[in-house]
């Protein structure tokens, strides 16, 4: 991959099984069972056995390593695994990993997966309650002495010059919890099944850190989630529709830190999500106007507005109203605001059931899904269609 040149892996591997458990805030069983759950049924959705996997693909920041979730689940030999860094960064990168190792030849079958106790065990949100010093730590020592020690705070100075910049509100931001709640109303497998939620509902939640009201930010949620890639031949004589991976990337800007890239020259956008939509335009071929279904990483909202300008789905400034007038069916499964906060894990699987034609809010005729992962960090995103 070059964030200058046309990749040669579009069209090779597609993802060809999805599984998941249920999504709660109290599983009451551990983080590697969570995971093996997920894994078998995205195999038994394949239409694949553990005896056909030869590839695992994971998250760091993950409690249940490859070969132990291998061996949960009577898989056997691997030729193929690996760990993606940067937290919900990673989730369309594990992707993207299986299908390199799948069009390489390193690998037939990989399965990518995610699980964790999010709200029942460590949770994400509490922010940094000890760090060991280090390198990559470095660059928090500039914010958190100042009190910035949650994401909340560190997405709220960017979502503060966002609104400044362009003369707005924090009901720009409403405008995306608003649409994820309204779809996740109708999912039964959200938390938020049947709470959808007004823009005065969300005026009316309190604050969290200003600009950023408690309907801004994404849940906390138990569960697991896992994804079946294979090559597109092989994918052509299974049960399920493929979903093709047209293009897939990683982005990382410059002067990239982890949520804190504060001393950059502007505050207004997501540098690593431009370098990742350069790299997905330029490999699928496509462009803004052709992308049916939206499935952008919402742990905060007006990180969805800035992708949304990032990827030229419109003009910088001009992303609450495309939300607000529904231009763009957006996280049809709720979201992590309304459905799960599963890292994003969750989010692709929605893109996979958006080209089958199997989503409980289906968009008729959806042939071209952009995925996004985590913002604020080096990140990564994906391009599924119905075909090679």
């Amino acid at each position: 991959m070059s964030v200058r040149a046309r990749d040669a892996l579009g069209g090779r591997a597609a993802v060809v099984g999805i599984g998941a458990t249920e999504f709660s805030k109290d599983s009451g069983r551990s983080e590697l069972r969570l995971a093996a759950e997920a894994v078998r049924e995205a195999l038994q959705d394949a239409g694949l056995t553990p005896a056909d996997v030869d590839g695992m693909v994971t998250f760091t920041m993950d409690t249940s390593p490859e070969i132990t979730v291998a061996q949960a689940c009577g898989i056997g030999e691997l030729s193929f695994f690996s760990r993606i860094h940067y937290g919900g960064g990673a989730a369309c990168a594990t992707v993207q990993q299986a299908a390199l190792a799948v069009a390489t030849g390193v690998a037939e079958v990989v399965v990518c997966y995610r699980a964790f106790n999010e709200r029942s065990g460590r949770r994400f949100g509490s922010g940094v309650q000890h760090r060991e010093p280090s390198a990559e730590g470095a660059a928090l020592g500039w914010s958190l002495p100042f009190g910035l020690l949650t994401p909340a705070s560190w997405v709220a100075m960017a979502a503060q010059r966002y609104l400044h910049a362009y003369g707005l509100t924090p009901e720009a931001f409403g405008h995306v919890a608003v649409v994820d709640r309204a779809y996740a109303a109708t999912n039964p497998a959200a938390y938020f099944h049947g709470r959808p939620i007004t823009l005065a509902d969300h005026a009316d939640s309190r604050w969290i850190v200003e600009p950023l009201r408690l309907l801004d930010c994404c849940q906390e949620t138990d569960g697991g989630q896992a994804l079946v890639v294979t090559s597109v031949e092989r994918a052509r004589d299974l049960a399920r529709p493929p979903a093709v991976v047209a293009a897939a990337a990683q982005g990382a800007g410059r002067a990239q830190e982890q949520m804190t890239s504060f001393y950059r020259d502007d505050l207004t956008g997501l540098p690593e999500m431009g370098v990742v939509a350069r790299q997905l335009w330029r490999t699928s071929g496509l462009a803004p106007a052709d992308i049916d279904v939206g499935i952008l990483y919402d742990h905060f909202t007006p990180f969805v507005l800035m992708q949304l300008e990032e990827f030229g789905l419109c003009a910088p400034g001009e992303a609450a109203d495309l939300v607000a007038e529904r231009r763009l069916p957006l996280n049809t499964h709720g979201g992590q605001l309304g459905e799960a906060y599963l890292h994003g894990m969750n989010g692709i699987a929605e893109a996979v059931r958006q080209l089958r034609g199997t989503a409980v809010n289906q968009v008729p005729g959806a042939e071209r899904v952009l995925v996004t992962a985590g913002t604020g960090v080096p990140t990564s995103g994906l391009v599924l269609t119905t075909d090679a």
